[in-house]
């Protein structure tokens, strides 16, 4: 699935066992989110940070994951 299909109201599973409902239908490396873990937060989350379901990364994104994943996010 490509994290463009993903629409507002999606309940998806991030990499770290919370879940999260999507709240936006942008397209991007970010999309804005309620995260139900240890307490509810709205924010930003990473597409890359979606484990369920599994998200297609372009050629793009990739290369931007690498990028936040060398400074430490």
């Amino acid at each position: 699935m490509k994290a463009s299909e993903l629409k507002k109201g999606d309940k998806v599973t991030l990499n770290n066992g919370f879940t999260a409902e999507l709240r936006n239908n942008l397209k991007g490396n970010t999309r804005d989110a309620i995260v139900y873990g240890y307490a509810t937060d709205y924010g930003t989350i990473y597409i890359w940070d979606i484990a369920s379901p599994a998200i297609e990364l372009t050629p793009a994104q990739e290369k931007s994951k690498k990028i936040v994943r060398s400074a430490g996010f």
